[in-house]
């Protein structure tokens, strides 16, 4: 019975995620959902800021510690080692949800493209960067990544393993394919307002930190990985010199 309810929450905390994921898009593409990055009444410029940065540094805390190996071994004496990854990707879910609720708008324009080609062009680079950050999932492994093998395997009585190092896809061109995606799809904006500049940039510079983290976890895990960090370019697809 506890590892159907363990799987039960993992299953949950996956479509929690996926809800949250989804959101996203058009929280930041100002597209279908009741409020978006630039939607609602605008306050004072100086508690938006307070309020947005505050929003973003609570997700980006979360994220970092709860993803750092000495902390899961401290939170797996608490939580059951199968629901780990779940608990992680739940409450990253509902920190995202959130701060798209009490996200404020700050519509401040920094640029609006209005020249209908390249406003294309840009729109069509906006849903290619979303691509790839879904793409990536499965070129490693979706379902581990979100927390599902792991209460499956514990549904089904068998161990889990770590995944083997492998190379796939679009991980032959970057090492982080899946940031990088996040990054295009924040920039690619034909209108750039504060609020969403505020977005992107502090989102991109906790990405290129966590990288720095994760690498140095990867590094410990996979004894291939200096050697492919030396050959294949973190987020920008530039071929490295030999």
């Amino acid at each position: 019975m506890g590892k159907f309810i363990a799987f039960l929450y993992g299953s949950v905390s996956y479509v929690v995620f996926l809800g949250a994921f989804l959101y996203s898009i058009g929280f930041v593409g100002n597209i279908v959902v009741p409020k978006s990055i630039d939607s609602g009444p605008e306050g004072p410029f100086g508690t938006a800021l307070a309020i947005n940065v505050v929003l973003l540094l609570i997700f980006a805390i979360q994220h970092n510690v709860m993803a750092r190996p000495a902390f899961k071994t401290w939170w797996t004496r608490i939580v059951p080692t199968a629901v780990e990854r779940s608990t992680f990707v739940l409450l990253s879910s509902l920190i995202l949800i959130l701060l798209f609720w009490q996200w404020r708008p700050m519509t401040g324009m920094i640029w609006n493209v209005d020249q209908p080609i390249v406003v294309l062009v840009l729109q069509i680079i906006f849903w290619l960067g979303w691509l790839i950050v879904l793409l990536s999932t499965f070129m490693i492994n979706h379902f581990d990544l979100f927390g599902l093998r792991q209460v499956y395997l514990n549904l089904r009585d068998q161990k889990y393993t770590m995944l083997a190092f492998k190379k796939t896809g679009l991980y032959h061109i970057v090492r982080h394919p899946l940031m990088m995606g996040f990054i295009i799809a924040f920039w690619a904006a034909p209108v750039m307002t504060v609020g969403h500049l505020l977005f992107a940039g502090v989102t991109t510079v906790w990405i290129l930190f966590s990288i720095k983290l994760e690498q140095r976890d990867l590094a410990t895990y996979h004894e291939e990985y200096e050697d492919y960090k030396k050959d294949t370019a973190m987020v920008i697809p530039i071929p490295k010199a030999k």
